[in-house]
């Protein structure tokens, strides 16, 4: 207990030194403080005091609190779209959040701070413009649906026509954009949008509409995300994909800093569109004061180049506004088509038909006729020069005797002539038979440069003829030419000259008659002898079959003679020559060939070919095959269809061989001296070895034997090379 007595005696007295102290550290803190903001003071005279402490009583400065607006510097960007977001109390920001993330869509409906100015926008601020669109809604959504469903698109991109155009078919942007879907020159010419002075089919709605989904569904192929495909739609593919490159970003939110000020907002605009037209009657849009426009059942009227104009359809019609029919056809520039115009449809609105009962379509259209011409284009006007005289027109010309009228008075006529090319000739020899040049002939006949002309070709030649004098004269024009031009009286022609020139006329003329009369000899001349031609080449063929016969003929009875003759000398010899053909004709059957071989799975013909020493050229003849490769099961002949055919055949080979054996009998003395005899009496012909082939392979084929050919080849061994020319008798 003492102890706790005496630690309270030291707590007690250290509180009682604080409170001594302090005051003193306090007022030399504020002393100090006070000295260095005197001179501070004294170095900046416009600087901000921090206030007084509490506790001083010694100095206390009592300044006001700086204006932030004031002494802040602001930035010098405001960011619209950040004000309005605070400006917009939060309950209305939440409920629109809210709003716009349960819409069920594949397009864009992210919501921030840019969506939401716009929403203001549109709902609030600039509600009248929201208004008109929803005037035209039901006039044109039912057509976009229409095509979006047909090329698998979500429905709601119908709300970019919106963006693009209000709805509005004649919308035209600063940068020549037209349309509901705003389609530049270049992209209209690629989706087959047609455009002339008279119809622009960017205007067309179903045509546009038609062309917008299929540019949509090109874009979502490149991208695949509906926020870039709508940043490409305003701002170019090209653009985009140039920008991805540049940054390697591949989010619209995350190139939005990289983007034009008109593409950034354009997806913030689509969303908040969406949202204004789907939520209108929530923000009180829709009133029962609004015009609303609604789709209705057409007729079409169809123009194969007749003048048409729109005006006289809808008086014929009954409307009391004449260019009512424009709110169906907006693609018709001038409300009129002119005559000649390619294949068109008109629509007209099928209530209208009643005020058409019993017109046929030849009268409507005879109606519709414009009651005056249409306007033509001007005439390019040729440019004004100090000290030059400008040009006139065609007529004063030709009323006066100006240098061009002379022209056309002297300049010669050409007339057409016919020529067939003849044996010998070429392009000179015409050009300087008809008094042309030889580019002249090229051109006309369409000749190519540096090829021979060929025979029977038809040739256009164009003569030229000097012109007849005119018939009667042309009584001068004065008072139709202007000062600046020079008028010259036109000299009358006398009789004597005018009968000269009747007479050069004449002679001029039977000259023509003369040339087209020897022309038309020569065709006839040219006709007559290809007739005669004909006929000697069919006697001649038919002459020289007749010869064939007749030697065809001839040999066979010369041939039946020596058989005959051959026989009767054979039956002599037949008895003694029998048992020694006999017994080589035994061995000879015994070392044949195996015939037939079917294919193994691992064979080939390169391989069959070395096996049973022969060539893949021959294995390819005897079999017939389209190639080299061969499949198992397959039936290969491995030898010559010669000798397969002549095994049925043994007698007959018996009879060859006994004949042969005869006739070498009758002419040799000795057996060691037939196969010399038989090189000399025997015709040869030379044979080139192919790979593959030996000696043995070669007497097989051409029916030698191998001792034969070494004899006649002079060779000491039965090695052959690849391309070495061999002596082979045909027996």
């Amino acid at each position: 207990m003492k102890q706790g007595i005496k630690r309270t005696k030291t707590i007690r007295g250290s509180h009682l030194w604080l409170m001594l102290v302090l005051p003193w550290l306090l007022f030399k803190t504020t002393d100090t403080m006070a000295q260095r903001g005197r001179k501070h003071r004294a170095v900046e005279p416009v600087t901000p005091t921090m206030p007084a402490l509490l506790g001083d009583t010694v100095q206390v400065h009592l300044e006001l609190q700086p204006d932030s607006l004031v002494a802040v510097p602001m930035p010098t960007t405001i960011d619209s779209a950040r004000l309005e977001w605070l400006r917009t109390p939060p309950t209305l920001r939440d409920l629109v959040c809210d709003r716009v993330s349960c819409f069920e869509t594949d397009v864009p409906h992210q919501f921030n701070n840019s969506v939401m100015a716009f929403v203001t926008l549109f709902t609030a601020r600039n509600r009248s413009y929201m208004q008109r669109v929803l005037e035209r809604e039901n006039f044109y959504f039912p057509l976009f649906e229409k095509y979006l469903a047909q090329y698998n698109l979500p429905t709601d991109l119908k709300y970019l026509a919106v963006v693009e155009s209000a709805l509005i078919p004649t919308a035209k942007s600063r940068v020549g954009a037209t349309g509901l879907w705003q389609f530049m020159g270049p992209t209209a010419g690629d989706l087959r949008l047609q455009r002339d002075d008279w119809v622009d089919e960017r205007m067309h709605p179903e045509k546009a509409t038609e062309a917008a989904c299929k540019h949509l569904r090109y874009l979502y192929g490149i991208f695949h995300d509906w926020e870039l495909v709508l940043a490409a739609y305003n701002w170019g593919a090209g653009s985009v994909q140039r920008t991805m490159r540049r940054t390697g970003k591949t989010n619209f939110w995350d190139l939005y800093p990289h983007m034009p000020a008109e593409t950034r907002n354009y997806v913030p605009t689509f969303t908040a569109i969406m949202y204004s037209m789907k939520y209108a009657e929530a923000h009180g849009l829709r009133t029962e004061n609004l015009n609303y426009q609604y789709a209705e059942p057409v007729d079409t009227l169809g123009l194969r180049g007749q003048a048409f104009d729109l005006r006289r359809l809808s008086q014929a019609c009954g409307f009391e506004d004449s260019l009512y029919l424009t709110r169906f056809n907006p693609e018709l520039r001038r409300a009129a088509l002119p005559s000649g115009y390619r294949p068109y449809i008109i629509r007209y609105p099928a209530a209208a038909a009643v005020n058409l009962k019993g017109v046929d379509r030849a009268t409507l259209l005879t109606y519709c006729q414009p009651l005056t011409e249409l306007p033509q284009p001007l005439p390019v006007l040729p440019p004004r020069l100090e000290g030059v005289e400008p040009w006139v027109s065609r007529q004063m010309l030709a009323a006066t005797e100006g240098p061009r009228a002379q022209a056309e008075t002297t300049a010669p006529r050409f007339r057409k002539v016919p020529h067939k090319v003849r044996r010998g000739e070429t392009l000179a020899s015409l050009a300087e038979r008809f008094e042309v040049s030889q580019a002249q002939l090229r051109r006309w006949n369409e000749l190519p440069k540096g090829r021979p002309l060929k025979p029977g070709r038809e040739l256009v030649v164009f003569v030229p003829v000097p012109a007849a004098a005119p018939s009667r004269p042309v009584a001068p024009v004065v008072a139709a030419v202007p000062e600046a031009i020079a008028v010259a009286p036109r000299a009358m022609v006398s009789p004597e000259v005018a009968a000269a020139r009747q007479a050069q006329a004449e002679a001029n003329a039977r000259e023509v008659a003369r040339m087209q009369e020897l022309a038309r000899q020569e065709k006839a001349q040219e006709v007559r002898l290809m007739a005669i031609r004909q006929r000697q080449a069919i006697q001649q063929a038919a002459a020289d079959v007749k010869a064939r016969a007749e030697a065809k003929a001839e040999a066979r009875r010369l041939a039946q003679t020596q058989a005959a003759e051959t026989k009767k000398g054979d039956d002599k010899a037949l008895a003694a020559v029998a048992p020694e053909v006999a017994s080589e004709a035994a061995p000879a059957e015994e070392a044949a060939p195996m015939v037939a071989y079917t294919v193994r799975r691992g064979d080939y013909l390169n391989r069959l070919a070395r096996e049973h020493n022969v060539t893949v050229a021959q294995l390819v003849e005897w079999n017939q095959l389209q190639s080299e490769t061969v499949t198992p099961g397959q039936r290969l002949v491995l030898r010559a269809p010669a000798e397969r055919e002549a095994a049925p055949e043994a007698p007959a080979q018996q009879l060859k061989a006994i004949t042969k054996a005869v006739a070498k009998a009758a002419v040799a003395p000795a057996p060691a001296a037939r196969p010399a005899l038989d090189k000399r009496l025997e015709p040869s012909k030379v044979h080139m070895v192919q790979r593959g082939d030996t000696l043995f392979n070669i007497s097989r084929r051409f029916g030698v034997s191998v001792k034969v050919l070494r004899e006649l080849n002079n060779l000491t061994s039965d090695e052959v090379k690849l391309g070495q020319k061999l002596l082979v008798p045909q027996s």
